[in-house]
């Protein structure tokens, strides 16, 4: 016989009503870093994605993503290109709201070469990240003659500067899931040899440029994303000074951010809403969702309704978010199920991941098709006119029966509350003029 509790069993630790869901650890990771946070690529990856920048607009993400952060420390830099003037115009202005308490601290991103460092000596920046790509397949065939002691020399002789520019370096592992574990160490011990005498501690960004990593520390390096951190520990890098870079091509990128996080890699590399190369970056706002569900920024969180600021400037900009991405799509939080409508009705945290419309600042929708059924339409009119209609009401079967028409007579767009307003208004109204017969509050 099944056991019947006095009241619902809701598991509430795991899902608080006015807070992200949270992890109930059984056995919490001992690698797990005291704090963890983000950094932002959108003005260089998500650029470099085809993201189209004005100076203007990449001004605009950045202020949005310092009201996002809210004081919470979520994102904690931003990075930027300096090879055109555009770039270097968002990069001055970035700098100037930051001397003037902006929280998320502008730096730069160029290749390991003496050359791209003289691109920045004079900027003010205080760090800077400096791609070294990692793998074979890049170390053999982008040098000529090619090969992991000429890569390795051409990235020191361009640490050796930006260090003598009095700018931190932060070494980008390119391709880090295709590469040697040795080679990798071997540079991260030369780069820290070269930092030590300026007192500089260099920071390593584990890049998956492929998106070919995996959770898991049951399978080989270099694919491993547990075993390259937990590999990188050992060599003594604290987790502050690590950060993982992934792309989503496996569509994998939140699951191995977590899982760096879970292996001693404090800091995770992405673009809001995963703009960025191909199938994009890692997407800032699920990442933090989960570190938040962690226990991180427990003091304070970051604002994200402010995002939805920026969903709107991306369309603006013709580069929407899809329809149904997470949590920030058109339809991440519409039904068109009849049995979806219904459960809203009577319980909506029923068809609710969490409370959407207090933490995103955005609400649950209908939208109506054939399978919506009375239960949409129910909906709908709670939602915007404020009272529940009895369900057997005829006055439902009259608008129910029109929009069945609809569908049977070949229509296959939903039909929206702006379409039905004039018809429930005409319907729901008696002859006389009289308020409907509603539930009050149901």
């Amino acid at each position: 016989m099944i056991s019947e509790p006095t009241a619902p069993e809701y598991f509430l630790e795991s899902f608080p009503r006015d807070a992200f869901p949270r992890y109930a650890w059984v056995d919490r990771p001992t690698a797990l870093p005291q704090q963890a946070w983000t950094t932002e690529t959108t003005h260089r990856d998500g650029q470099q994605g085809g993201l189209p920048l004005t100076t203007e607009h990449g001004l605009a993400i950045y202020d949005t993503l310092c009201l996002f952060t809210n004081g919470s420390g979520a994102i904690r830099q931003a990075e930027f290109f300096v090879y055109r003037p555009t770039d270097r115009a968002m990069l001055e202005g970035a700098l100037e709201r930051y001397k003037s308490g902006a929280p998320i601290e502008p730096t730069t991103w160029i290749r390991a070469s003496a050359k791209d460092v003289s691109l920045i000596k004079t900027l003010g920046v205080r760090e800077t990240g400096m791609l070294a790509s990692a793998s074979d397949y890049h170390t053999f065939h982008k040098f000529k003659p090619g090969g992991r002691n000429q890569a390795a020399q051409t990235y020191l002789d361009a640490v050796r500067v930006t260090v003598d520019a009095g700018i931190r370096p932060r070494v980008h592992l390119e391709d880090a899931t295709r590469a040697s574990m040795d080679f990798m160490q071997s540079l991260i011990e030369a780069v820290r040899e070269i930092c030590l005498p300026a007192g500089f501690q260099p920071k390593f960004r584990v890049c998956d440029t492929m998106g070919l990593g995996l959770p898991y520390e049951d399978v080989a390096l270099p694919r491993s994303i547990p075993r390259i951190f937990q590999t990188l520990r050992a060599m003594g890098l604290p987790a502050e000074d690590l950060e993982f870079h992934p792309h989503n091509d496996t569509a994998l990128v939140v699951a191995n951010c977590l899982a760096a996080v879970r292996a001693g890699c404090a800091v995770i590399n992405g673009a809001t809403m995963g703009k960025g190369e191909r199938t994009g970056n890692a997407p800032l706002e699920a990442v933090l969702l989960h570190l938040i569900g962690m226990g991180y920024f427990s003091e304070r969180q970051p604002n994200f309704s402010a995002l939805n600021e920026l969903a709107d400037l991306y369309a603006s900009m013709n580069e929407p978010v899809p329809p149904k991405y997470p949590l920030y799509g058109r339809d991440a939080h519409r039904t068109r199920a009849g049995v979806h409508a219904d459960g809203l009705n009577k319980f909506w945290w029923m068809y609710a991941p969490f409370n959407v419309p207090v933490l995103l600042g955005r609400t649950l929708e209908v939208s109506l098709t054939k399978d919506s059924g009375i239960a949409g339409l129910i909906f709908l009119i709670r939602q915007h006119l404020g009272y529940t209609p009895v369900k057997d009401d005829p006055r439902l079967q009259v608008i129910q029966v029109w929009i069945m028409a609809q569908f049977d007579n070949g229509r296959q767009t939903a039909i929206e509350w702006e379409e039905l307003a004039p018809l429930v208004e005409q319907t729901m109204v008696t002859a006389e003029g009289e308020a409907p017969s509603v539930i009050i509050g149901a």
